[in-house]
């Protein structure tokens, strides 16, 4: 399987001490950080559409919910995010296992605040990836991607998707009987969509044509083909793990509607009710805004956006070769049956 430099995202805490222990001042106000300039033009394709095509990558650090710690602050000031890079740059510079999810950003947070020092994985077991495997983040000064909710949080979950969270929690700390006990992306069917993780196999390439739009995602090579025709979703009794994805212009921004998804493709608790919009908008020569509004009723009490600065990349898609019912999973499974069989059960 093929892997890039691994890094992960990971939550600030709303009081950060600089390098030397020095406490930033209460008094400095936070403000969004500067982006492209207004007179940047897009360029167009030959079918005068505005040119997304390329490779872009989705290395961003800030986590997707908002930590508890800074609630009321949607940005952070210029010092403490350089504060939280240098961090970063000791603690995963190969010395240290690899962190995985939001993890990152919690150590580096805790290691500047002082409550924690250096970084070690709680597997316990058979171990992680070095840190060697960590590829540079893109920071920025935001304290969540999710803009809406205004508190960067995610809306409350449904009864139905806490049941499923719960679940999920117990299938992965018990022996699975089956392959259908184990996640999506480890028997390599899907990492979701759309694929929100940065840090992890995370880039993605846009092809467009006059008709149609394609993104490939390295993950897992799932391919999302985006018709620009107008025409309507599939029925609602056809569904799929990537969903029905329609595509239009609204001047330079593509805007992908999607529906039609197949339960528990995004975050393992969304349901049929899925409706996924995503606005694509080019920002400058190396920037592309990718905005997602989720709405599930059948999860979230409310429907619920992010936003996800994708940077260009000259780096080529390699392949994911992780196919459906490969060695490993057999191999789960053989295990869990052997370990049933020993007189204490493990």
């Amino acid at each position: 399987m093929h892997f890039r430099n691994l890094t992960f995202v990971a939550a600030i805490a709303v009081v950060l001490s600089l390098i030397q222990g020095q406490t930033i001042a209460q008094s400095v106000t936070a403000k969004p950080a500067k982006t492209a300039t207004e007179t940047w033009t897009a360029p167009r394709t030959v079918d005068g559409q505005p040119d997304l095509e390329g490779v872009w990558a989705n290395n961003n650090a800030t986590p997707l919910e908002r930590p508890k710690e800074l609630a009321g602050r949607a940005f952070l000031t210029e010092q403490e995010v350089a504060a939280l890079k240098k961090k970063a740059n000791e603690l995963f510079s190969g010395e240290a296992d690899a962190a995985f999810g939001d993890t990152v950003f919690l150590s580096v947070l805790g290691n500047v605040q002082g409550t924690k020092s250096g970084f070690k994985s709680t597997d316990g077991e058979t171990g992680d990836y070095s840190s060697v495997w960590t590829v540079e983040r893109d920071w920025d000064n935001r304290t969540s991607l999710i803009t809406d909710p205004s508190d960067g949080r995610l809306p409350a979950m449904t009864p139905q998707a806490q049941q499923k969270q719960v679940a999920a929690a117990a299938a992965r700390s018990s022996r699975p009987a089956g392959p259908e006990d184990r996640s999506l992306s480890e028997r390599c069917i899907t990492f979701g969509s759309p694929r929100l993780g940065a840090g992890y196999n995370s880039y993605f390439q846009i092809f467009q044509s006059a008709k149609q739009v394609a993104i490939l995602m390295e993950t897992i090579h799932d391919a999302r083909l985006i018709p620009l025709d107008r025409s309507p979703h599939l029925p609602s009794n056809i569904q799929t793990w990537l969903g029905d994805a329609r595509g239009r212009w609204e001047g330079d921004t593509l805007v992908v509607d999607t529906t039609n998804y197949k339960p528990g493709v995004l975050m393992n608790v969304s349901t049929e009710k899925l409706h996924v919009v995503e606005r694509f908008t080019r920002t400058g020569a190396d920037s592309l805004k990718w905005e997602i509004t989720v709405d599930d009723p059948g999860a979230w009490s409310k429907p619920w956006t992010a936003m996800i600065p994708l940077r260009h990349s000259k780096d080529a898609i390699y392949e994911y070769a992780c196919q459906e019912g490969n060695y490993a999973l057999p191999d789960i499974l053989r295990g869990a049956r052997y370990q049933e069989k020993q007189p204490t059960g493990r």
